[in-house]
């Protein structure tokens, strides 16, 4: 009994739990921060891309 006791009011992991959920937070808000830029500069590209080949289709058929 003694030794749960000690276990439920030991802290020290909770340390390594802040660090490791403070370190997740800011893992995650830098992947969100990259899929947005990448996702405007996909777009641009893919709008780009699109607007060549129904150029080149209409081209293609004259």
């Amino acid at each position: 009994m003694k030794a749960l006791r000690r276990f439920v009011f030991d802290q020290d992991g909770a340390t390594t739990v802040d660090w490791v959920v403070l370190t997740a937070s800011i893992v995650a808000i830098n992947i969100i921060l990259i899929i947005n830029v990448l996702e405007d500069g996909m777009s641009t590209n893919a709008s780009w891309i699109s607007d060549r080949a129904a150029q080149a289709v209409a081209d293609a058929g004259r």
